[in-house]
């Protein structure tokens, strides 16, 4: 049964996995349930390990656990936390600040994680067994992420970047001896302003070093080894989209798992290709029918576990032994797989630009639909052919959808990433406006019955979009969007505090493009319904942000609605506030596109 109504994707969100590790033939993954996420795993049937949310509090979170062989290591209220299968979890730290990826070393007598407490982010350290104090192993940059032990416990490998950069932009990658409980000076490896560097990991034989990197200039990235005898380098494979946007810690792209190869996934274009790579030889391993997308690879000598996901089927946690693969828990029941099968669609933009996205057909496959551009947030991030319940959800309601992966999307080379650089505001809604130029000429949709939509940076080129572009869109839904630049520099949390002079430039030197970039300069020329929803809780985009715009709407006499969702932040995490969210959208869609 495909997705029909909110309460179908109340239920998927219930059951929502983001990341998996796997130890020993073992599988443990987080689960979300009423917006709080715990951690889960396999024995014979799925057990919860813990009865206390996993609250990673660092920058986005991410980095929730990590699994050992003889317990399980996770985040949550401030604290690094262990379990085991007999007992309950303790602490290990005080309760200050925010802790992320804890990581045992493989002696298992020390945990460093990554560190954040009154704006200042360390790598620090802890006893594994608890009793201990912790202590700041690394500090001095702005931001840290991806620790990773040798096998001998002698080494420590990090990355680490600094302001304005976003670790997409350029990172390092460092490595520093271990003696005891020192640390001992860190050395850069790779990494640069312009390059930069993700997930190190070291070798099962505890010889090599291997890590992702977009070399500086370069389109695509590349897989690299070094030998950690001789100091020689090799790359293992490039020309490809390998790196992920580094939005939360904890990503993990590749792991080594059975037969000791390292499987690494590959991006392209939005359907994912899993590598299977040893010194000798690389090839692509098969992935199980109608999977198209996978995260979270985690695993070792017993086998290799994964996030994963097909346009039709629901995310699952799948694991492979080197001989096949199984499924170990679903997110959805099975029968609410389904629902069309979307269209990987390439059209033109200014200056004859490609521009990039997937189209989902009505289900009813009704001729001049009416239909919703959908533009993601980031800006810097991209929308795969994993399983889209919103997508699927709006075509059982006899829409076309469109995911839009405008230029400063990921996955499609560095150039078109950094498209958007110094352009926020103009290249982005010139690619909306392509696309409704192209749902309307291509006949995919009525182009008189079409609708924008987005979340914060998408909100952003949504509401920018109405603003300077009226009647090409007939409605718009903006949630928690960006409208004032200066608000959105000022209040910020640290993480992103600086994106804003990759996406604008810096102040005070760009303050006039600043205004002239933010919505709310222009929201007076908004004539097209719109619908505004809002955080009360957002710490990212403030709730000072819409309330402003609302009130222009509301004197200029606009068609608008206005809601505020009470204990919700920057996204909705609440069951109830999921389903009343799109019942309102699927509300407001109907009257304005069907019936107006």
């Amino acid at each position: 049964m495909p997705v029909r109504n909110p309460k179908e994707i109340t239920r998927a969100r219930f059951t929502h996995r983001n990341e998996t590790r796997s130890v020993l033939g073992r599988v443990f993954w987080t689960e979300s349930e009423n917006g709080a996420d715990y951690l889960t795993g396999w024995e014979d049937a799925p057990r919860r390990f813990a009865t206390q949310p996993l609250q990673p509090g660092v920058g986005y979170g991410g980095g929730a656990f990590n699994a050992a062989a003889a317990a399980l290591f996770f985040a949550g209220a401030g604290r690094v936390w262990r379990v085991g299968d007999s007992e309950e979890p303790r602490a290990l730290t005080p309760a200050f600040g925010g802790a992320a990826d804890p990581v045992v070393s493989p002696d298992g007598e020390r945990v460093v994680y990554v560190s954040h407490y009154e704006g200042e982010d360390v790598l620090a350290m802890a006893p594994a067994s608890g009793g201990g104090w912790p202590r700041a192993w690394v500090r001095g940059a702005d931001f840290y992420m991806q620790p990773a032990w040798s096998r001998a416990a002698d080494r420590l490998a990090w990355v680490e970047w600094d302001k304005p950069n976003m670790p997409w932009d350029g990172s390092r990658l460092m490595i520093a001896e271990v003696n005891g409980w020192e640390l001992g000076s860190p050395k850069q490896l790779a990494g640069g302003p312009r390059t930069p560097v993700f997930q190190p990991l070291f070798t099962p034989d505890g010889k090599g070093l291997v890590w992702l990197e977009n070399p500086q200039e370069e389109e695509f990235d590349r897989l690299v080894h070094l030998d950690l005898e001789s100091g020689e380098k090799s790359v293992w494979l490039q020309g490809a989209a390998l790196l992920d946007p580094a939005w939360t810690q904890g990503q993990r792209l590749m792991s080594f798992g059975p037969g000791g190869a390292l499987y690494l996934r590959e991006n392209r274009r939005g359907r994912a290709v899993l590598w299977r790579i040893s010194p000798a030889a690389k090839e692509e391993e098969p992935l199980p029918a109608g999977i198209s997308w996978l995260s979270s690879l985690s695993g070792d000598e017993h086998g290799l576990a994964a996030v994963a996901s097909g346009s039709l089927l629901g995310e699952r946690i799948i694991f492979y032994d080197g001989e096949g693969w199984r499924v170990r828990a679903y997110s959805w029941p099975r029968g609410c797989d389904g629902g069309v099968e979307p269209e990987q669609v390439v059209f033109s933009g200014a200056e004859g630009s490609e521009v990039y996205g997937f189209y989902y057909p009505p289900a009813d496959a009704a001729p001049n639909p009416p239909a919703v551009v959908n533009v993601h947030g980031g800006p810097t991030s991209q929308r795969t052919l994993l399983f889209n319940a919103q997508a699927q959800l709006f075509s059982q309601n006899g829409y076309g959808y469109l995911e839009l992966n405008y230029r400063g999307s990921t996955g499609y080379g560095r150039s078109y990433r950094e498209a958007l650089y110094g352009n926020w505001g103009v290249v982005d809604v010139a690619d909306a406006l392509a696309a409704a130029r192209y749902l309307g000429e291509s006949g995919r949709a009525d182009a008189s019955r079409l609708a924008i939509m987005g979340g914060s940076a998408g909100g952003y080129t949504t509401l920018m979009t109405l603003a300077l572009h009226p009647g090409v869109y007939r409605a718009g839904v903006s949630l928690f969007g960006v409208t004032d630049l200066f608000l959105l520099a000022r209040d910020t949390h640290k993480f992103e505090s600086a994106y804003c002079d990759k996406l604008a430039g810096p102040l005070p030197q760009a303050a006039e493009l600043y205004r002239r970039r933010s919505p709310l300069t222009h929201a007076h020329k908004i004539k097209d319904a719109l619908y505004v929803f809002q955080g009360a809780d957002d710490k990212v985009v403030p709730p000072n942000q819409a309330e402003e715009l609302v009130r222009i709407l509301r004197e200029n006499g606009v068609p608008h609605r206005y809601k505020v969702y009470p204990g919700e932040g920057h996204g909705w995490k609440k069951p109830e506030t999921i389903e009343d969210f799109y019942r309102e959208t699927l509300d407001f869609l109907e009257r304005e596109l069907k019936f107006s």
